[in-house]
């Protein structure tokens, strides 16, 4: 098998939540030096020691998540849940990009894979805190997109929705007719996808197959997003 990250060291934020098992597995067995973190980024001080302490890296792969919320209107939704979507997945987003892009652009090579959501392109009723915080993350890499590509590294998000995993889509709610019916209704492509396959479309952001893609947020949501 070509091993397409060989040699590469790869940064996996939250890496035992959402998609960080799947890519943490593909991305070994393509010949990575995969670093697992696990930690919570949103501590004072926790994004900048994690990176002094793991030293340089040819990928980082941005995996910040957080609940939903599903179904709480305007009006529901109170400062406590606002300031949790944006604490979780846009404000150390920002600290990892600061942190780990000036030795990027030292070698002027590097890759970073921001794993995002469709809801921050296509608005969602019921999720104001949540798809404005997914929605903040695309503003973020377009524009940072734009400042990395000058010194040849290139900053993508996967923005998904309708794959496959524990935390947004259990058992328990994927096996009901309920979600059957959501499935044909706004999904053309009439499935979930699998971990595995959005694993892929992270590992070919991650490697050098992608140098021309610069400061995107690409749909990965079967047509839900066209």
């Amino acid at each position: 098998m070509h091993k397409r990250l060989d040699g590469k060291r790869v940064l996996i934020t939250q890496a035992n939540d959402y998609m960080g098992p799947a890519i943490s597995e593909l991305f070994s067995e393509h010949g990575a030096e995969v670093i697992a973190d696990t930690r919570d980024l949103t501590q004072a001080g926790a994004v900048e020691s994690l990176i002094e302490a793991v030293g340089d890296i040819d990928v980082l792969v941005a995996n910040l998540a957080a609940s939903a919320h599903l179904g709480l209107s305007v009006t529901e939704t109170d400062d406590a849940t606002w300031a949790q979507a944006f604490d979780v997945m846009v404000h150390p987003l920002h600290r990892l990009f600061r942190s780990v892009l000036p030795q990027m652009y030292q070698r002027e090579h590097g890759k970073i894979v921001v794993i995002g959501s469709a809801t921050g392109l296509k608005a969602l009723e019921g999720v104001v805190a949540y798809g404005a915080a997914r929605h903040a993350q695309v503003g973020y890499v377009r524009a940072a997109g734009i400042e990395a590509a000058r010194h040849n590294v290139q900053i993508n998000l996967i923005a998904q929705n309708f794959v496959e995993n524990p935390a947004y889509f259990p058992p328990e709610f994927t096996e009901t007719d309920a979600f059957k019916q959501l499935l044909a209704t706004h999904v053309p492509l009439g499935r979930l996808a699998t971990a595995q396959e959005d694993a892929l479309f992270a590992l070919f952001l991650a490697s050098d197959e992608s140098d021309f893609f610069v400061g995107q947020a690409i749909p990965f949501s079967g047509g839900w997003v066209q």
